[in-house]
């Protein structure tokens, strides 16, 4: 029986900007071999599944190469094609259960808004040659227990990085998330998120990198509410909300397409 798809690009108003992730929308729990060799055959950075499970949805992101604990891009996906399909009524919050414990999304404003956990920094002594990896010299280099965080002086070394991927494979290093400051204008820090631990050489926006980023700005600027910009080629924009433990993460989100899994 064919199982239904959707594309959508998350953190974004537009088509082809943001991050685009696949969702497919289950009645029942799927087995992991398959859903990891759908993500694969999409190719995108998450694919997203999710199937009742008591009084919430159980959902469960996978790249084209592993399953992760955690994904922003593709639940604030999922809260979209479940409220566009209306599997969730317009005004229901979505409630999820997932590897990272329970996790919501609910619409504020024009935003849908994810309720993640917050993520505190370690700053970690360093040998730099993680800096060399990526090109960059840092002001700052920590870990959040699952990814590696490099702050550095200013927007346009962000901007401009190319860094040396397989060099930082070879560290041992899954995934790096680098940052400075915003220069100005509308927002107040931007970002770059490299996985190629995972299977993803650099992230177009990455949702669960604010979970981290927003504490750390939000301490540095004295801010409760942020807006960030990850510069990658596709760029999105993400507004964040600090609230205790919790990180609300508020996006846009568009869908590009809709169809059928025939296997």
């Amino acid at each position: 029986m064919p199982t239904e798809i959707h594309q959508v690009d998350a953190f974004t108003d537009r088509p082809f900007r943001g991050n685009p992730a696949a969702v497919c929308p289950l009645d029942a729990p799927a087995d992991t071999v398959w859903m990891q060799a759908v993500a694969m055959e999409n190719n995108l950075s998450e694919t997203a599944f999710c199937w009742p499970e008591g009084d919430a949805l159980r959902l469960r992101w996978f790249t084209p190469v592993a399953e992760v604990d955690l994904c922003g891009h593709a639940t604030l996906a999922t809260a979209h094609v479940l409220w566009e399909t209306g599997r969730l009524a317009v005004d229901a919050d979505a409630r999820f259960v997932s590897r990272s414990g329970p996790l919501g999304a609910s619409r504020r404003g024009d935003l849908i808004e994810l309720d993640f956990p917050a993520r505190t920094i370690t700053p970690v002594q360093t040998t730099g040659a993680l800096e060399n990896a990526l090109g960059v010299e840092a002001t700052l280099v920590a870990t959040d227990g699952d990814y590696a965080f490099v702050v550095v002086a200013d927007e346009s070394t962000v901007r401009e990085m190319t860094p040396d991927l397989r060099r930082v494979t070879a560290l041992g290093v899954g995934c790096v998330i680098v940052t400075a400051a915003a220069a100005g204008g509308d927002v107040d820090f931007v970002s770059r998120f490299f996985g190629p631990g995972v299977g993803i050489d650099e992230d177009p926006v990455t949702g669960s990198a604010h979970c981290t980023l927003g504490p750390y700005w939000g301490e540095q600027l004295g801010l409760t509410e942020l807006v960030g910009f990850q510069a990658s080629a596709r760029g999105g924009r993400v507004a964040v909300r600090l609230d205790g433990d919790r990180v609300h993460i508020g996006g846009h989100a568009v869908t590009v397409m809709t169809g059928e899994l025939r296997v």
